[in-house]
């Protein structure tokens, strides 16, 4: 049995380390992406493995289950959703300034409909892919390291030839670090590095002459444009985006207002919540100018048409969308990236050289790879023609030697004992040969065509090329401005092939200030139904159906529809709500919960009485609860402009359950749970505060409490049922307050 070993170690240091080690391995190995290359693992390992399945642009698709399954099996074992969802982001071209996949089939679209299933989508690598990230591969460009079990290699960077990390920008979110980059315009990135290659001492204001600044697959106008030098300096900041608006004529005379470009941040589920919020504008009556709105977007391109009223400030409503919705919105710049397998946040600058650097690199890798490869050929080359030149000799040692092996070391030793020859000068010039081994090889494999006179001359012309390129090679590696311009040559090309023009607009915009029209000033009834929904019709409406509004709902009152909605509630609180903020609807319309435009929690609390804040310092108001306190206060005193407040005091387990005017009250009647009435003139009530708790209106044993609370005003019937009888409550006898009340049988008595 062997000896068990004990290892003693503090618990909170075990964890620290253990969730750094985590972080770190997040960080490097999943959300950030590599400064290099501009490419997360997930992405890399996905165009590397369509690279090994031979899906170039010129190729049928293949479907994107069998790209997903086999870069699960060799590569990612992280699950088939983040690799299929890295396949279909990199497909997109409203994402990506530059697509990396070629997509075939419902790849999603720009308002955020996702993509169908891996098992219908095909795809294939994009031209720009082919050539600037794998071209290289099989040139010892990169290194290759063990994949997840080290049953195959994968490259540990792609040799990406262009700043893909501004090109394409990138988004992660890691273990307490968040990458964001926005995507900027081939041309100029390319434009910027030819820059840093001419002159390495650039600083970021002169390379921002190159890059103006992002350039979103989306369009839209950045308004900051100022700013953006700071941004770029410390690699973060925020970059303010608008999405461009034209004005058109519409039906009628009225003017369309069309939006064409959205910001890059409206991308998905950004352009409903748009138009969700443009028509909560015109519910929540922020404006009165819009007539309709249409989504008519397509594959076109973007188009919201929101059609406005003849005399629409166009302007001032253009500003509001810009205030109040995320037609300008912030795209915040966070440019952390690994660099040299740790994060780091780079300026504009740093990135551009860390990429400069890495061109470099790989321009000497390939190089000392082609290097060598011209090396090995001219050495076959130069004994292939040597043999050509004595090859009645060679013919000689081959047909005299017993097997291959005797040629060949006669060839390069000049061991010629088991060769038969025909004379003795031939044995003499045989041991004088001395070919190298793979000359040897290379001579003993030729086939006897290449002895004609034109393989002969082909022979010496490639020779010559080989040369050529040897000489050119070693010129490149020797010299640092050969490989520049090499560098500069290549970059050129790929801006021939796959420059763009810019979309985003970059400008210096004002801060939208928007000037509130203040609405007509009108009356309209508030209606709020036994549910807790409220809303407001107008006075026509109103007039017109006055019996059934009144009967099929809890309150109807009238108020100004620039003024405010009073609702007390079982809690002892009192929330104000803006009329502007409630719906104006029809006649059977529903309208929307108190809890959507308040405080008011409809689980916790119930509604009792609701008002309008004008008739507050018309008239007191008297408070019931349920343990039978009462008072009466001044409706002044809830005319705040607070949302919420304590309308009065109350212990901990009791609650309110009456709020009423005293106008025209004569008396109160209070009726407890076991039956007890009591009737008081209002007179006896005391006159409060609102922050004071009330005094005794009825007196009541501990398990009684108050159920109900009737009002007797002049002129008004006070008829209650009471166990199925009708009873005129003006019959019970008057009492004075705090008393205990007596139950209706002892009355008939």
């Amino acid at each position: 049995m062997s000896d068990e070993m004990i290892i003693k170690t503090e618990y909170s240091e075990l964890m620290q380390r253990s969730f750094i080690d985590y972080s770190m391995s997040v960080i490097v190995s999943r959300a950030i992406p590599d400064v290099r290359d501009g490419l997360k693992p997930v992405q890399r390992r996905v165009l590397y493995d369509m690279s090994t399945l031979h899906l170039s642009s010129d190729q049928p698709y293949r479907k994107c289950a069998r790209i997903v399954g086999d870069t699960m099996g060799k590569y990612h074992p992280h699950g088939d959703s983040s690799i299929y969802d890295s396949l279909v982001v990199m497909s997109q071209d409203f994402k990506k300034g530059a697509p990396l996949v070629d997509g075939h089939g419902n790849f999603g679209n720009i308002e955020g409909d996702g993509a169908a299933a891996m098992r219908y989508t095909e795809a294939r690598l994009q031209k720009i892919t082919e050539e600037t990230f794998l071209r290289d591969l099989d040139k010892d460009t990169v290194d290759f390291v063990p994949n997840f079990d080290e049953t195959e290699k994968e490259p540990s960077v792609l040799p990406v030839r262009i700043p893909n990390i501004l090109i394409n920008g990138s988004e992660g979110i890691a273990v307490g670090m968040t990458t964001s980059i926005a995507p900027h315009n081939i041309t100029e990135v390319i434009d910027a590095e030819k820059a840093f290659i001419d002159n390495p001492e650039i600083t970021t204001k002169e390379l921002m002459r190159y890059i103006k600044g992002p350039d979103f697959p989306t369009g839209g106008i950045v308004c900051n444009k100022d700013e953006l030098e700071n941004v770029y300096e410390t690699g973060s900041g925020k970059i303010r985006v608008r999405g461009k608006v034209e004005t058109e004529k519409g039906k009628n005379g009225h003017t369309n207002l069309v939006v064409t470009e959205i910001p890059y941040t409206m991308i998905g589920a950004g352009i409903a919540k748009f138009l969700s919020d443009v028509a909560s504008l015109a519910e929540e009556k922020k404006t009165t100018d819009i007539v309709d709105i249409s989504n008519q977007s397509s594959k076109e391109g973007i188009r919201i048409v929101i059609e406005l009223k003849k005399d629409a400030d166009v302007e001032n409503f253009k500003n509001l969308l810009y205030k109040k919705t995320r037609l300008e919105d912030t795209f915040p710049v966070s440019a952390l990236v690994i660099n040299k397998n740790r994060p780091e946040t780079m300026s504009l600058r740093e990135i551009i050289k860390a990429n400069v650097d890495f061109q470099y690199e790989l321009c000497t890798r390939k190089y000392t790879t082609l290097l060598n490869q011209e090396m090995e050929k001219k050495e076959i080359q130069e004994g292939l023609i040597k043999a050509c030149n004595v090859i009645d000799l060679v013919v000689e040692i081959i047909m005299g030697s017993p097997d291959r092996k005797t040629a060949f070391d006669c060839l390069t030793t000049g061991e010629t004992e088991e060769v038969k020859f025909k004379s003795r000068e031939s044995k003499v010039m045989a041991s004088q040969l001395l070919f190298s081994e793979k000359q040897a090889n290379a001579i003993l494999d030729l086939r006897l065509y290449r002895l004609c006179g034109l393989e002969v001359n082909k022979l010496i012309k490639d020779h010559e090329e080989t040369m050529s390129n040897i000489y050119r090679y070693e010129d490149i590696l020797e010299r640092r401005d050969s490989m520049s311009q090499v560098i500069e040559a290549d970059l050129n090309e790929y801006r021939k092939k796959f420059g763009k023009q810019r979309k985003t607009e970059i400008t210096n915009a004002e801060v939208a200030v928007y000037e509130e029209k203040p609405l007509p000033e009108t009356d309209v009834y508030c209606v709020v139904d036994r549910f807790g929904y409220v809303r407001t019709v107008d006075e026509n409406v109103y007039i017109k159906n006055t019996e059934a509004l009144e009967s099929e709902n809890r309150f109807v009152f009238c108020c100004r529809s620039n003024g405010k909605v009073c609702v007390f509630t079982s809690a002892g609180k009192l929330y104000t709500v803006k009329v502007a903020d409630l719906p104006n609807t029809k006649l059977k319309d529903k309208g929307i919960p108190i809890d959507n435009i308040s405080d008011f929690d409809s689980r916790t609390e119930r509604i009792i009485y609701v008002t309008s804040q004008m008739n507050l310092n018309l008239y007191r108001f008297i408070f019931v609860t349920k343990l039978g306190q009462i008072k009466s206060v001044s409706g002044g005193e809830f005319d705040v402009t607070r949302r919420s407040i304590a309308a009065t005091k109350m212990s901990d387990e009791d609650e309110l359950i009456s709020v009423d005017t005293s106008y025209e009250l004569e008396d109160v009647v209070l009726r407890s749970k076991d039956g007890f009435f009591l009737r008081f003139p209002v007179t006896d009530i005391p006159e409060q505060k609102k922050n004071a708790a009330g005094a005794r209106g009825i007196h009541l044993p501990d398990w009684d409490y108050v159920s109900e609370v009737y009002y007797i005003r002049a002129g008004v019937p006070a008829v209650i049922d009471v166990d199925g009888t009708e009873t005129d409550l003006r019959t019970l006898k008057q009492s004075a307050r705090g008393r205990g009340g007596r139950k209706l049988k002892d009355r008939k008595k």
